[in-house]
Parts: structure tokens; sequence; C-alpha cells
């Protein structure tokens, strides 16, 4: 019994000194990154794993129809980023390889496909998550994710932080003996000031009278309970953006009450509750692959599709049937925060004609229906309307 509490004790010291020394890390801080002053900026293209390198080839040929001039002139360049898969990252037993992360921190933004994270049950060894290495690694502290669905006056922006809560040492709990196992949640005051901040930021910036936080702070008290504590200091300074509390349970209920729908704005959750939210959130809108992802942080920031790998896709051929919308909204993403606004609307504005209005194009996930390819030329087809905007406005007021 002695020798279980002593490895467990040594255990959780080297998990705190590690917090601790992370702690420190963002006291330090770091400027935010001036993507007007950088020439070239470097997009960095991952394709990851499953239907991910053929969804994000996809998204590529659209950036690259839009950032023509720019590549041309030199202000932009693609990188095209190799090794991210399943089988390179069991085969050196790492979440990710050392020179896939080299190659990834030479580029300012990226465009990552899916990749998979292993399970129990499964053949891959237990090794962590690609996208919590990342966040981590890249300190890319805020996921970001717009959900609108105008119909039923849906028009909501999530705030989930990625770099701590439950999953940032999700694979460093301990089995103390065959009866018990003990995982761990971290919540600091650093990381918990920057991701509410940065919506109340956001609300105040945009006129939006709404910031509601989700925890569970009644029951997990330490941690959701600072959450929930940072979230009234920081309120304070923003005295013209009302805000709410909400337990994660009665939130996930509200979110498909007709009745409150509409009365919701800006959320802003630790990383467990963000995840569940904001999926949940994305199947109203129509599903995961209709929702892209922005990672944010001060130096790097990511843009991925929101959903799986799909490797029964893969095995049964139909990964060219792939929806590709998810990370095509990702890139629209990607192009608004390194300053192509009006690109990016242009290209929010085609995926609202293409997939919402128009539907000249269908895609099913199987030759019943259009291959990814067929879906993104339809979407730049699009793009080159001359009467893009119009026909916009038009449609969405049907």
């Amino acid at each position: 019994m002695n020798e279980k509490v002593e490895k467990a004790k040594d255990h959780f010291a080297k998990l705190v000194e590690e917090q601790l020394e992370r702690v420190e890390r963002m006291k330090k801080g770091a400027d935010w990154t001036d993507y007007s002053k950088l020439k070239p900026i470097i997009i960095g293209l991952v394709g990851g794993d499953g239907i991910g390198p053929f969804i994000t080839k996809h998204a590529q040929a659209i950036l690259e129809f839009l950032l023509k001039d720019e590549v041309d002139s030199g202000a932009v360049e693609f990188r095209v980023i190799e090794g991210l898969t399943i089988e390179n990252r069991a085969k050196v037993m790492k979440a990710i390889p050392d020179d896939v992360l080299v190659e990834i921190k030479k580029c300012h933004v990226l465009l990552k496909g899916p990749t998979t994270t292993p399970r129990k049950g499964d053949k891959w060894p237990n090794i962590e998550s690609a996208n919590v290495t990342m966040r981590r690694e890249l300190d890319l502290f805020a996921n970001v994710r717009p959900v609108k669905v105008p119909e039923l006056g849906i028009d909501w922006m999530f705030f989930r932080e990625n770099t701590e809560g439950a999953y940032v040492l999700g694979s460093r709990g301990i089995n103390i003996s065959e009866d018990l196992s003990i995982d761990f949640k971290v919540i600091t005051k650093q990381g918990s000031d920057r991701i509410i901040r940065l919506a109340f930021d956001y609300a105040a910036k945009n006129n939006i009278n709404r910031v509601s936080v989700v925890t569970k702070a009644n029951v997990v008290k330490a941690t959701d309970g600072r959450f929930l504590a940072m979230a009234e200091e920081i309120a304070k300074e923003y005295p013209q953006v009302k805000w709410d509390d909400w337990y994660i349970d009665i939130a996930t209920a509200k979110l498909i009450d007709p009745a409150r729908q509409s009365d919701f704005k800006v959320f802003v959750a630790p990383n467990l509750y963000g995840d569940i939210i904001t999926d949940e959130a994305a199947q109203i809108q129509g599903g995961v692959g209709t929702a892209g992802s922005a990672n944010i942080g001060k130096k790097y920031s990511m843009f991925e599709a929101i959903h799986g790998s799909a490797p029964r896709m893969v095995e049964e051929g139909r990964a060219q049937f792939a929806d590709p919308s998810s990370i095509i909204k990702a890139a629209a993403l990607l192009l608004n925060h390194i300053g192509f606004v009006d690109k990016a609307k242009q290209l929010e504005m085609a995926l609202d004609i293409c997939a919402t209005y128009e539907k000249k194009v269908v895609l099913t996930g199987r030759d019943t229906g259009a291959t990814g390819e067929e879906y993104a030329k339809y979407i730049m087809d699009t793009l080159q309307d001359p009467e893009l905007k119009n026909k916009f406005e038009k449609l969405s007021k049907i």
C-alpha cells in the first residue's frame, strides 16, 4: 500500500512542477503576431489522417485560388507539411514527431485536417492526441467556433479554453492499483484570465450584450470554481456587457430549447465543457461537418475541421466523397485572422450559397453524390460570380 501511495505522490509532484513552470511561462507572456508586418505570411497545410489529406487538398485549392495574387507577389507562401499521421506518430511514440513540429513552427498559421487519437481497444499505442499536444506546444489557448442558424435566430460564438482543464493531462493519469485510477484537471488564473477576457473583449467590440460562462462549479469547486471566480472579476471591467453563468448539464439542455436559443450570444468555457457544447451547437447547425474551428494563440494559430478522420470511409474507398465543408469554413476563419477579411466574407457567402441555398452540387459521402473535388470546384465557380454579394443577399432573404 505504502509503495503505491509513494509512487502516486511522486507522479503528482512531477505534474505539479510542470504546471507551475507553465504558469511562469504564461506570466512572461508574448506579443500578438502582427500579420500586416509579415512577408511572406507562411500558411502550413497539414493533411492528417483518414479523409484529412483529401479534404485539406480541396481547401488548399480554394485558398490558392483566392490568394493567387498574394502568392505571386510573395506576400503569402504555402507549405505542405507531411508526417503528422497516426502511423508515423505511433512509430516514434510521440503525438507530434520532432521533425514535424520543427516544420510546423516555421509557419505562422496552419490549416489542419483531422488526426486520429488512439483509444483503448484499437491497434494504436497510447499516445496523446496530436491536437492536445499542438495546442500546448504552440500555446493555442483559444478555440473559437461560430455557429449560425438564421431561421432559428441562432448567432453564437464559442470561446473554449484549449490548453488546460480536463484534457491537458488526459494521458497523464495514474492507475494506482487494479481497483483505482485517477486523472487530473488543471485550471490556472492566467489560463482562465486570457480566454475569459478574449470572450468579453469580443462581445464588447461587436456590441454584443451577453456572455455566458459554462462550468460545473457547484460540484467541481477548486478548478471550475476558480474559472467562475475569474469571470466574475473580469466582468467588472466590461460593465457594458451583461453576463450569466450556467452549469454544463443545464447549458446543454437549453441549447436545444427553442424558447431560449436566440437569447444566447457568446459562450466561454473550460476545455471539456467547451468541447461538449460546441459539438452540440454544430449538430444544431447541421452536423460537425458543417463547422470550422479556429485555435488562436498570440504567436501561432491553427484552423481545422472539427470532425474525425473517418477511417472507415478510406477503408471502403469513399474518401474522395468526403465533405470538405468543415475545413473550408476553417479556411475562411484563417483568411479573416491573417487580415484578408473581404476574401473571408466572399468564401463564407459562397459556402452559404452552395450548401444552403442553391445546392447544385450535393454531397452524400458516397458515389450517389458529388466528390469533394467537384464540390470545391462548385465553390470556386461561385466565387468567380461578379454578382456574388447580390446573389447572397437575395437568396438569404427568401
